[in-house]
């Protein structure tokens, strides 16, 4: 849930931004669900979100990389020696094999500097459960 003093902050940023002619937060976070349904066939967010052919996705902002428990992650992923920040998670969906060569995620990845950003905002809002 949401508190009272998050949803003021997020008004006032949506502000903010409004006033700099960007997206609100709000709007941004629903195209990044839209994103995100290209990644629904092997990933889940939100309650009771489960490993499918990809691990679930919630939280994956200060995870460590191939770190996720019960997930069979491939030995580039197990091995990949950092923590998702959103700089690494932007390249890796821009693309995934420059970042993690040799990983088995078959995603040609997204060019779209938008959608990257979207689709962040929306895993953002997913924290771990």
């Amino acid at each position: 849930m949401i508190g009272a003093a998050t949803r003021a902050a997020a008004a006032a940023l949506a502000l903010v931004l409004a006033a700099c002619g960007r997206e609100q937060p709000v709007d941004q976070v629903e195209a990044g669900r839209k994103v995100f349904a290209r990644c629904a066939n092997c990933h889940q967010v939100g309650p009771g979100a489960r490993n499918l052919f990809g691990p679930e996705l919630n939280g994956i902002i200060g995870r460590r990389a191939g770190g996720l428990p019960g997930y069979a992650y491939s030995p580039a992923l197990k091995q990949a020696g950092f923590t998702w920040d959103e700089a690494k998670l932007a390249a890796f969906v821009r693309d995934p094999e420059q970042v993690v060569p040799g990983n088995a995620m078959r995603f040609w990845g997204l060019s779209d500097e938008r959608q990257v950003a979207n689709l962040l905002a929306y895993l953002r809002s997913h924290p771990a459960q």
